[in-house]
């Protein structure tokens, strides 16, 4: 919300007002980072990433699933452990002299932002966790678990609501009933 507003707000004052901010493409960049940032755990819980599946889709599940156990202790911690490390020292550092963004004359505080580096590290590592579990899971029973439903377009969740109040309508046609208890 915050960098659409500062986007809008931006577009607005340049063209309309003809005075542009010294701080949009700062607030636009940040949010921008954190949103990519914030999003990798969420991408990795709908297996969102790339995964080379030349020959991993032709595998058994079970196959599958060790390959993948094997490759998150061998690549996926590693990397997310030196993302935490390395991530929280760059914003220490950046919170030790109180950095300012040198792209605008605004001089925009972003050490807060840099925060969000380990953060995101720690997002991936939880969620590595699940990841685990499911493998295991799948190597047990060979077939991986099904994952939970959490996102629904909201043109789907009106179409849905809409066919309910009409099923709790005709149900009340088709019982004479003028109200249901």
């Amino acid at each position: 919300m915050a960098m659409t507003f500062g986007v809008g707000y931006e577009v607005f004052v340049r063209y309309v007002l003809r005075d542009p901010t010294a701080w949009a493409f700062d607030l636009s960049y940040m949010m921008y980072g954190t949103m990519f940032m914030m999003a990798g755990a969420y991408t990795l819980s709908r297996d969102g990433h790339v995964r080379g599946d030349v020959f991993y889709r032709l595998w058994q599940p079970r196959t599958q699933a060790i390959v993948e156990l094997i490759l998150y202790f061998i690549f996926f911690y590693p990397a997310v452990l030196a993302l935490i490390i390395a991530g929280w020292d760059f914003a220490d550092q950046s919170f030790g002299y109180r950095e300012v963004s040198v792209m605008s004359p605004a001089n925009v505080p972003i050490f807060h932002f840099k925060m969000i580096i380990p953060a995101a590290g720690v997002l991936l590592f939880i969620q590595g966790l699940a990841q685990v579990a499911r493998c295991i899971l799948c190597i047990r029973e060979n077939k991986w678990p099904e994952k939970i439903a959490d996102v629904e377009e909201t043109e789907t969740m009106v179409l849905h609501q809409a066919k309910d109040h009409a099923d709790v309508q005709s149900e009340i046609g088709h019982n004479g009933k003028g109200s249901v208890r």
